[in-house]
């Protein structure tokens, strides 16, 4: 399915263009069979991703359902998500008793959880993190679960050294990223007690037009912001592409867990990405820090030889940043703190 390098015009070609589903979204469809459910679909990467669902199975002309679960408390992603056809149920996955009546699915995908906000509430994020997890896996244990974790659970490694595999033992930073390797531990343990079958998805970073590192950095460029290189090196991947290999890992999903690492295959320079923002948008960027010899970095060479290059090349996005900055699009304003060394959100 070829993708449109034209910049994204406006927000409805924007969530457009996010949830196109690729050829192996719609493969994956194909083996699978049965409806999904969506949990924490409200939040960044939640109604894209619900969407590209519904879209593909449309497409191979599969009548199951798709059913977003969120609180739904405010904006509007419950009404977006129902004039695309996604089905919607209100629930607070932290009251057993509600998940418990959530309609059954042999497929789900897990995108709830908490990061900022964890040093004023920890112990919210530890709920959300891994209480929530354990109420979730033990109603769906019979389904396959995509789960979405974070490159976070990852020590920093060496700038050279291509990021963190899979295998790379974890040694989290900071109590978000340690309740992050708490949700893994729980989904295994359930693996391991009941066969349920779970794909880990660690994910960093990525980029909506609205939100992500490339946006924090060109955002700061473009207001003569100053941009801090003490985390000098960083991976980033089209939502749209991360979405589709989340789907994808549903027909991966195993006992014990599949573990992958979805983000690009490059690692990029902070410090290059605000030269190359400031030659697009003609103005000096201010640096500040200087380059560590480590940063949060993961290989992702298991998803490309799986799922391919992505749909959207990292030059691209670049491009569709700096046009999106420099034309006023519309931002979500929610940094993501990609700078923090020492795992504080």
């Amino acid at each position: 399915m070829p993708v449109s390098f034209a910049s994204p015009d406006g927000e409805d070609d924007l969530e457009f263009r996010l949830s196109e589903p690729t050829p192996g979204v719609l493969d994956a469809l194909r083996a699978l069979g049965g409806d999904v459910v969506v949990l924490g679909a409200a939040g960044k990467m939640g109604p894209s991703l619900s969407r590209m669902l519904r879209r593909g199975l449309d497409t191979v002309q599969r009548g199951d359902r798709v059913i977003a679960v969120s609180r739904f408390g405010s904006g509007d992603a419950h009404q977006r998500l129902h004039a695309a056809n996604v089905e919607t149920v209100s629930c607070d996955l932290t009251d057993r008793a509600a998940v418990s009546r959530l309609p059954d699915a042999p497929n789900v995908v897990f995108m709830a959880g908490q990061k900022f906000g964890t040093s004023d509430a920890p112990a919210t994020t530890w709920m959300m993190n891994t209480a929530v997890p354990a109420i979730v896996a033990d109603r769906y244990r019979d389904a396959r679960i995509v789960v979405f974790s974070t490159g976070n659970v990852y020590p920093l490694v060496s700038s050279a050294s291509g990021g963190a595999r899979e295998d790379t033992p974890p040694a989290p930073v900071g109590e978000y990223a340690a309740s992050c390797l708490g949700r893994e531990r729980v989904f295994e343990w359930h693996a391991t007690r009941y066969g349920t079958r779970v794909a880990m998805v660690r994910l960093n970073y990525a980029v909506d037009l609205r939100y992500g590192v490339l946006v924090d950095i060109a955002r700061k460029v473009w207001r003569g912001e100053p941009v801090d290189v003490r985390m000098g090196f960083v991976n980033v991947i089209w939502q749209g592409d991360a979405n589709a290999r989340a789907i994808q890992c549903l027909v991966h999903a195993a006992a014990p867990p599949f573990v992958v690492n979805v983000t690009g295959a490059e690692t990029l320079g902070v410090r290059a990405l605000a030269h190359r923002f400031g030659d697009m948008f003609a103005r000096e960027p201010v640096i500040t820090g200087r380059e560590a010899d480590d940063a949060l970095l993961s290989d992702a060479s298991r998803s490309m030889h799986l799922f391919g290059a992505p749909a959207v090349p990292t030059e691209q996005l670049v491009r569709w940043v700096a046009d999106w900055i420099r034309r006023g699009g519309v931002l979500h304003d929610k940094p993501t703190g990609f700078q923090e060394r020492a795992g504080r959100f």
